[in-house]
């Protein structure tokens, strides 16, 4: 109901607003990113620090029906549009180019096995109708964006993605993550982050379980007095960022331990950054089937895959690139025991890897994304 009535809201809104006048010097960012990776955030902080000649304009949250008049009219006004989700338009005279969040590894769309193919076909239609341009790194992003989407091939502009700059200028340092993070000026310090995707879709009751009760890894062998000690002994500390919707599920757990940390999205409110401008602080990440990890082959550094619900997502969503364990340019991690030995051994031989999946999914400068994007837009 919800759903349809947010339609019938959007559809007045763009009635009253298809006849306003465009304005060629007024950029419009919708921003569905929040602050974790977010293109659309990225590139709207490069519009206002180089580029004071253009109005650019954040909105944000997005899409919500709770935006005030004066921010429609900018939406409906601007000639450029630039969006991290879905295209989205007013009029045909406006330019939308699509951000998107990341280089696919889980299936979507047509492709994801948990879909409906109703849905699809009306997301289909909706990129044919009002993407103008698909920002992509590689003809490998736009074979793998495609095969879920149904996005023809000559919307793809290849300018590269305006969070992969804020790698190479980061906002916070090591030193001032340690601080605020965890109390503390380790010179021998480490810092990993863990950054999982969103497993409610897993459909799996235990599994939300045992991550509400601060098993955040829902390892059948988590014990976070012990992890903890053995990060101690390493000089390692871990950021844990979850799923919103997982973090409110240990919202009343988030400081237990010397070495192990949760951030929220308001630390990184509070400071106005996005989450990619303190990643290069990081020393390493740990995921699972979450695109971020294609992103931080940028810096690289090792990257740990977390494998102990792979079986169960393959079979309910799906994943675009197999043989997982081939895919992946990392070491697998089942368990916490695992875990431990593997962040012990400290050397990492994926450098060759690693390297070799940058190359095939960045095939660009990987810096330079968002002068790239303010050119082409002007193009």
């Amino acid at each position: 109901m919800k759903s349809f009535l947010f339609t019938v809201y959007l559809s007045c809104i763009k009635f009253l607003l298809k006849f306003t006048k465009t304005d060629d010097n007024l950029y419009v960012v919708l921003n569905g990113g929040g602050r974790s990776g977010s293109n659309g955030y990225i590139f709207y902080k490069y519009l206002k620090q180089n580029h004071p000649e253009i109005q650019a304009v954040l909105v944000e949250p997005w899409p919500t029906s709770h935006l005030p008049w004066a921010t429609w009219k900018k939406i409906g006004q601007a000639k450029y549009l630039f969006t991290t989700h879905q295209p989205f338009k007013i009029k045909k005279s406006q330019v939308c180019t699509c951000f998107w969040h990341g280089i696919p590894l889980k299936r979507m769309g047509f492709m994801a096995a948990n879909d409906s193919y109703q849905n699809d076909v009306k997301n289909m239609r909706i990129w044919q109708k009002q993407a103008d341009r698909v920002v992509s790194s590689s003809p490998l992003y736009e074979t793998l964006m495609t095969s879920c989407s149904a996005i023809e091939g000559e919307k793809y502009i290849e300018t590269g993605f305006p969070r992969i700059d804020a790698l190479f200028t980061p906002a916070i340092t090591k030193q001032k993550l340690l601080k605020d993070l965890f109390d503390t000026d380790d010179s021998q310090a480490k810092i990993g982050i863990y950054m999982p995707t969103f497993r409610f879709e897993l459909n799996d009751a235990s599994v939300m379980e045992k991550i509400k009760s601060g098993n955040f890894f829902a390892f059948d062998d988590f014990d976070g007095e012990k992890l903890n000690k053995e990060l101690q002994k390493l000089h390692q500390y871990l950021i844990i960022k979850l799923h919103p919707y997982e973090m409110k599920l240990v919202a009343s757990k988030t400081h237990l331990y010397s070495n192990i940390c949760f951030l929220n999205n308001s630390y990184l409110t509070d400071k106005d950054i996005d989450l990619y401008e303190m990643l290069a602080s990081t020393d390493y990440l740990m995921t699972d089937f979450s695109s971020i990890y294609f992103d931080y082959l940028h810096l690289d550094k090792p990257i740990y895959f977390v494998t102990n619900y792979l079986e169960q997502y393959q079979k309910i969503r799906g994943l675009l690139l197999a043989p997982y364990e081939d895919v992946v340019p990392g070491r697998c991690i089942n368990d916490q025991h695992q875990m431990i030995k593997a962040l012990s051994v400290g050397k990492d031989d994926f450098e060759k890897t690693r390297k070799y999946w940058l190359n095939l999914t960045y095939t660009i400068d990987s810096q330079g994304n968002c002068q790239r994007n303010f050119e082409k837009a002007n193009s």
